[in-house]
């Protein structure tokens, strides 16, 4: 199936719209760090003809997909494609003599590729080995592995911490007694105890069982947090006086993460009661959005995975002393 088939980018219109406007110069910068599918790439390359991409990707299957995508397109001469974990950027930019972007893209969380691949283990929809890792080569854990491995108290951590699940007491219990007879080796077997784990009630109401326990699992496999939380700092310390910045939340960790980050490089650092604001003191990026912007209604409709999702966009507005 052809990559723009595989994805419907969020939220495309509003974020092509907030990238432009720093891409108007001739050899321009843009940096897509979670390219996926390409979908936003494609977008702001053909809206911003002076654009030069290098896109960022830490699954090289999606990455050889956005390629292709991308020189079908007729766009093969004004892309470098970089193939590890979007904290990396600067090192991704020096690797090409670069040490500025003028925009920043950021889509977070799971792209359909992943989730539409059911051997990777992503989806609860089908039954596959649990193993999740985004890049399958890094030789690290897989969901299968830290089931097994962890304790009952840092299974039920991990649910509570990345998935917001209410019942990760009752469910990193039945894990841990299952797995004294039979490890957890597949999602189907993780789906089915996850229907038993969870009350009638709260399944009527609250989703499918399984969402919550794979959200959970799969940002713990993929180290995303830690991985973000270093990676907002580094992407904002890359862009250009007059660059922007446009990050797409799904997880309330996430958001809350870009959220904090964004407000130190919004705020003033004059101490209190100082009577003028030096330049030193002033805020380095101002903001494009107020807050968070969600999706509309009718994209929610049509696009399921815009249903929670958070942008935040930044333009930087002076360098640091």
């Amino acid at each position: 199936m052809p990559a723009a088939d595989r994805h419907v980018p969020v939220m495309l219109r509003e974020c092509v719209e907030l990238l432009r406007p720093a891409l108007e110069r001739p050899g321009a910068i843009y940096v897509d760090a979670t390219l996926g599918m390409a979908g936003h790439a494609c977008a702001v390359l053909e809206a911003a003809p002076h654009a030069r991409l290098v896109g960022i990707d830490r699954d090289a299957a999606a990455l050889a997909l956005a390629r292709t995508r991308l020189e079908q397109a007729g766009f093969g001469d004004r892309i470098d494609l970089v193939h590890t974990t979007y904290d990396r950027i600067p090192e991704a930019l020096a690797g090409l003599g670069l040490d500025r972007a003028d925009a920043i893209m950021m889509d977070l969380g799971l792209s359909s590729f992943q989730i539409d691949t059911p051997d990777r283990g992503f989806s609860y929809a089908w039954d596959a080995p649990l193993d999740m890792r985004m890049d399958p080569d890094s030789g690290g854990p897989t969901a299968a592995d830290l089931l097994r491995d962890l304790s009952q108290d840092e299974i039920a951590d991990m649910l509570r911490h990345y998935g917001d699940e209410r019942f990760a007491g009752r469910i990193a219990r039945l894990i841990v007694e299952q797995r004294a007879s039979a490890p957890l080796e597949r999602s189907g077997e993780l789906v089915e105890l996850l229907d038993r784990a969870i009350p009638a009630a709260s399944k009527a109401s609250g989703g499918h069982p399984a969402k919550r326990s794979f959200q959970a699992l799969r940002i713990a496999v993929n180290d995303e947090l830690s991985i973000l939380s270093d990676a907002i700092d580094s992407a904002l310390d890359c862009v250009r006086v007059g660059g922007r910045i446009v990050v797409e939340s799904y997880h309330s960790g996430e958001d809350r993460l870009v959220k904090t980050a964004f407000g130190r490089r919004t705020r003033s650092t004059a101490p209190p009661g100082l009577p003028v604001e030096l330049e030193e003191h002033r805020p380095t990026f101002t903001a494009l959005t107020r807050g968070a912007e969600k999706a509309g209604e009718a994209e929610r409709d049509q696009n399921p995975r815009s249903a929670s999702v958070r942008l935040r966009a930044l333009e930087r507005a002076r360098d640091t002393a």
